[in-house]
């Protein structure tokens, strides 16, 4: 895995400066596997796992101090799953003071790829990922729902209640189901084979975004956006999906691919065709999706701090 990581963030530091999260000892590993390039940087910060989309922080922009600031979730490895998560629980704060800015504590029990925004206050997220008892007990929708106002500005949030994909450890997480490509259009996980498990759970996830889209103001086009057969690792099944793709800036988009070549290339050219002309590339993510997550999983974007 650490020749796939170096290969990855080598693609992205083509076009965007690249953070990567390691602990100090293997600070001579990394760079033996990485190039000279100025984008790129080691930080050295320990960490449990490599999934940094849900631990890190969440950045908004602060109008009362007008910069970034990062909000900074409880977190407890997916409701508790894989002891130890303190080193994960206190990397968000870490991070912000890496790069200057403040971070705010939330008693919130929140993984960043439970949540999926358009940027100007409407939120999709899923009921199994934040009203649990092993997450946030004695949080009512209610009260998550105005942590969520108070913490990112939220005004109004799609609870997608089908369910998730099937081998999925998180319980559902949204940026595995569905993703804004910009505030009109949502790309959705959909299995077109009617015998396999995950295709009524999605179907119903389907059926509920378009719905709420006609309704939602600007209107929201839902997009089909089928997943590839059943694949196992180890008699487990991995939960692949096209929608953990990760948006570099507007100019570029990483789409994890998944060794279906037919499967593969149609999901590309669907979000192509939605990209507004970024430029769409593929990344062979067979070795990743093994720890049961892909790129939009291992990675946290940070958008520049002088964004209205």
């Amino acid at each position: 895995m650490p020749a796939f990581f170096a290969k990855w963030a080598t693609l992205m530091a083509e076009s965007t400066a690249v953070r990567i999260l390691l602990p100090e000892s293997l600070a001579g590993d990394a760079k033996a596997l990485l190039p000279k390039n100025n984008h790129l940087e080691l930080v050295f910060c320990p960490t449990n796992d490599s999934w940094v989309r849900d631990y890190g922080p969440t950045f908004v922009h602060d109008s009362e101090i007008g910069g970034l600031v990062g909000i900074d979730w409880h977190y407890n490895a997916w409701g508790g799953k894989y002891p130890p998560w303190d080193a994960d629980d206190a990397a968000a704060a870490r991070i912000c003071d890496h790069i200057g800015i403040p971070a705010i504590r939330s008693k919130l029990c929140l993984e960043g790829g439970a949540i999926e925004t358009d940027g100007q206050g409407r939120l999709l997220t899923t009921p199994e990922c934040l009203i649990t008892s092993t997450r946030n007990p004695d949080w009512s929708s209610e009260a998550i729902s105005q942590e969520l106002h108070a913490q990112m500005g939220v005004t109004e949030i799609l609870w997608l209640s089908g369910g998730g994909l099937v081998g999925d450890d998180t319980d559902g997480h949204i940026d595995q189901l569905a993703r804004f490509l910009d505030p009109c259009n949502i790309v959705v996980a959909v299995c077109d084979d009617p015998n396999d498990p995950n295709h009524k759970p999605l179907e119903d996830n389907y059926r509920q975004l378009r719905l709420w889209g006609e309704t939602s103001e600007p209107k929201v086009n839902v997009h089909r956006l089928p997943i590839p057969a059943k694949r196992e690792v180890d008699g487990q099944r991995v939960p692949e999906s096209y929608c953990n793709f990760l948006m570099l800036g507007r100019q570029r988009l990483l789409v994890p691919t998944f060794g279906q070549p037919a499967a593969d290339e149609h999901a590309i050219a669907v979000i192509r065709e939605l990209a507004c002309g970024a430029q769409v590339e593929s990344i062979d993510c067979q070795d990743l999706i093994w720890g049961l997550g892909a790129l939009h999983c291992a990675s946290r974007d940070q958008p520049k701090a002088c964004e209205a």
